[in-house]
């Protein structure tokens, strides 16, 4: 078979077998952080509010989109920096978010007030119209639009309710004055409220400013994807589909209504212009009705001559083009005392100029000033931007003023050439008798006045129809429309990042603690820091002796352990071997590691001698549970400060179900490295040599006394034990020297209390010939994935 631990390690060898083998082990840390974490997931997930988003599409109207297709594609061409409509589109959506819009959306719908009523589990809010209580603040105004308050409120009966904020509480009366705190309020009922009795409501009033704020944030207003396109996308997210409804319609709506509104307002202008004109017109009119009724009275007049019928004529050419200029004169005449006392006001319009220019500049006055009243709703005259309009105006004003002058001048040179003319064919008049001439000239004034007088009312039938239109601005593709699926929280992805948390927290949480862990756990370590012989791994058990026919893994353990003692030892049976158990520090298990080897090497039929050689700390009897002897038997101490004591008198026999004869350390000496030196304790060695196969010693630690190196001549095999999970990687400078310097004789290391489980090591193939032991969770995982079982 193949070993797959092999098949799963890198060139660097990393073996990723082990590593999986030691986060698998805390597999139940996962598995409770999965749940937790999932369940936290879910609790979230039930108590969270659902965002909706609510989406409308509206297509806007250019006022200026009436010029043909071919001037259209011109003025595309000539645009700078973008299309003149992706220019137009833009400027409309600052107007759409612009807070004066949103405002007024918040105020008419109260949207600043959330209502809310207390259910089982959790908190539900309602909209005003399904809310059975409204709020009404009685505050004026700058006080109200500014308040932050959280009220809860207790329906009691039909007509009597209490509530309650952070600080004060009241009882109040529906549809009565109630004060609570320096706030005075009232609390309308909507409707019936027999469902609602000892309901309970919460009442959420935020400042008008930061309520426009908030939706300012999360409406989002964005052009159509294609370049020369005039429609516009409006979405907003909320955790009330009705209410994002509501506002995105609403927000159309005012939207429109402003525009329809500054329209109306250039179009009234105009017709309040007209009219004024008219009534002075009509005054001038009467008085030359009058006067050519007075002349032809005067001068007993009926009809004109015949024989001036031909020349008449003629004149009468020449009197439509003097009708024609003195028109335009007048026109001008009166647009120019409209812009001479003119104070930032609109101009009239399209009341009848041929000069394209002079059109031209009212119409941009016009819009500046419109554009400047509307930046005066939300800001004072002391704006940058509304110095600049002004600015603007005030230049435009002088252009404008000036283009009349030079208008008037061309109007009255040609006026001036026509009246020459006419002069002309007076002349050839002169045989018309002086009354003809006369009742010409009242006549033509008259004519003047009245072709004028009609040309206005004209203008103003205009102007009243194109009032009564009200031209479309924009057109709504698709009204206001959210689907009940909640866009957030995303249930999927929040259950699935609660899984991937609940699997990387302990993942992250072991992988410190590996990094941060500087214990030896496996003879990795011991490989990685010197190049001794490793004996063999002892893994942790909570039996910690060996026992007649034991096939536990512990036995089994301190079997290859014997057979590598063996190897190292040679083959040679015809001399005893020593061997010297020595540690870095107390507590890594000599003791332990004595005691069991002699036990296994005795019931392998060796003649085994175990010497209590740690004097400072004996432990070999405890471990044997036989501490009870050393009250009746002496011990090396006494022998080492006495050498004519017999050493068999020190040397217990085979006591209780042991195999193995001991000689424990006695008693605790104050000058223990002394007696090791004084050359008896070899004596004891020699003795030992002459009687038996093995004399396994107990020594002390190295890393802490010198008693192990004074005696250490006398082992043919040190072994050396490591602790896993205990010893610091950092003491492994102790054992590295003691190897390199050969200060101990024949090193080797054995690796003790080794946890398996945690997936240091390989453990061991016990059992075999004797039915397998129960398997654990990671093998039977392991039998069921085929690359891991490969043959």
């Amino acid at each position: 078979m193949i070993d797959n631990k092999e098949n799963l390690s890198n060139e660097d060898g990393l073996n990723l077998t082990q590593i999986f083998e030691q986060y698998f082990y805390y597999w139940k840390w996962f598995v409770f952080s999965i749940f937790i974490c999932l369940f936290s997931g879910f609790i979230y997930l039930r108590y969270a509010e659902n965002s909706y988003s609510v989406s409308s599409k509206i297509l806007l109207i250019d006022k200026e989109s009436g010029m043909s297709s071919e001037l259209a594609g011109i003025s595309d061409l000539m645009s700078v920096g973008g299309s003149s409509s992706s220019s137009f589109v833009s400027d409309q959506i600052d107007v759409l978010k612009s807070r004066r819009l949103i405002s007024k959306v918040i105020r008419k719908y109260d949207f600043n007030i959330r209502y809310f009523v207390k259910g089982k589990v959790k908190k539900s809010e309602l909209l005003l119209n399904e809310s059975p209580i409204k709020f009404i603040s009685l505050d004026n105004r700058n006080i109200s639009d500014s308040l932050l308050a959280n009220y809860h409120v207790e329906i009691v009966s039909k007509t009597e309710f209490k509530i309650r904020n952070s600080q004060n509480s009241t009882d109040g009366r529906f549809g009565q004055k109630t004060q609570i705190g320096n706030r005075s309020f009232l609390l309308i009922p909507q409707f019936k409220l027999d469902n609602y009795l000892d309901s309970e409501f919460d009442i959420i009033i935020n400042p008008i400013e930061s309520t426009v704020d908030k939706y300012i944030q999360r409406i989002q207003i964005t052009p159509n994807k294609e370049k020369m396109s005039f429609i516009v996308n409006i979405s907003l997210t909320d955790n009330v589909i009705e209410r994002s409804r509501l506002f995105i319609n609403e927000l159309v709506n005012v939207y429109n209504t402003d525009l329809v509104d500054d329209n109306n307002l250039l179009t009234k202008k105009t017709s309040e212009f007209i009219s004024d004109r008219l009534v002075l017109l009509s005054k001038d009119l009467k008085g030359a009705d009058r006067d050519l009724e007075d002349y032809k009275v005067a001068n007993q007049l009926t009809d004109l001559e015949s024989e001036g019928r031909l020349m008449m004529q003629s004149d009468l050419e020449n009197d439509k083009k003097v009708l024609e200029y003195s028109t335009q004169l007048k026109l001008i005449t009166y647009m120019n005392e409209a812009v001479e006392g003119n104070s930032k006001q609109l101009l009239p319009s399209n009341i009848g100029l041929t000069d394209a220019t002079i059109a031209g500049a009212i119409s941009k006055y016009n819009e500046l000033v419109l554009e400047r009243q509307d930046l005066l709703k939300s800001s004072t005259v002391e704006n940058p931007v509304v110095r600049t309009l002004d600015q603007s105006i005030d230049d435009l004003n002088r252009s404008l003023k000036t283009s009349l002058r030079n208008s008037k001048r061309t109007v009255e040179l040609s006026l001036n050439s026509i009246q020459g003319q006419g002069s002309s064919l007076s002349n050839k008049l002169s045989s018309l008798p002086k009354q003809e001439r006369g009742f010409r000239n009242i006549s033509r004034q008259q004519q003047i006045l009245e072709n004028f007088y009609l040309f206005l009312l004209q203008k103003k039938e205009e102007s009243e129809i194109k009032a009564a239109a009200s031209p479309q601005v924009l057109k709504v593709i698709d009204e206001a429309y959210g689907s009940k699926t909640p866009v957030a929280p995303k249930k999927s992805i929040i259950l699935l990042g609660c899984l991937i948390l609940g699997a990387i927290l302990p993942l992250a949480i072991l992988y410190v603690k590996f990094l941060l862990d500087n214990k030896v756990q496996s003879k990795l370590d011991i490989e990685a820091r010197f190049k001794a012989p490793i004996l063999g791994e002892i893994p942790s058990s909570e039996d910690k002796e060996i026992h007649e026919n034991d096939r536990s893994s512990l036995a089994e353990a301190f079997r290859i352990l014997r057979t590598n003692i063996r190897f190292m030892l040679g083959a040679d049976k015809s001399t005893s071997k020593v061997i010297f158990v020595t540690s870095t520090t107390s507590g890594e298990g000599k003791s332990f590691v004595s005691t069991n080897l002699a036990r296994i090497l005795s019931m392998s039929g060796e003649n085994v001698l175990l010497i209590g050689a740690d004097i400072r700390s004996p432990k070999v009897l405890d471990y044997l549970g036989l501490s009870h002897l050393q009250h009746t038997n002496i011990g090396i101490t006494q022998y080492l400060v006495d050498p004519s004591i017999p050493i068999d008198s020190l040397i217990i026999k085979e006591p209780s179900k042991y195999r193995f004869d001991i000689m424990y350390s006695g008693y605790i000496a104050p000058n223990p490295a002394e007696l090791l030196t004084n050359g008896h304790f070899m004596d004891i060695i020699k003795y030992g040599k002459q009687r038996y196969d093995y004399i396994i010693v107990d020594t002390a630690p190295v890393g802490l006394v010198t008693d192990t190196l004074l005696i250490a001549e006398a082992a043919d095999l040190t072994m050396y034990v490591a602790r896993a999970n205990y010893l610091d990687k950092r003491l492994l400078d102790i054992p590295k020297e003691m190897y390199e310097t050969q200060k101990l004789k024949n090193m080797a290391v054995v690796i003790n209390d080794v946890d398996f489980a945690k997936g240091y090591g390989y453990g061991y193939g016990y059992g075999y010939g004797y039915g397998m032991a129960e398997k654990s969770i990671f093998e039977k995982i392991k039998d069921k994935i085929p690359f891991l079982n490969k043959k």
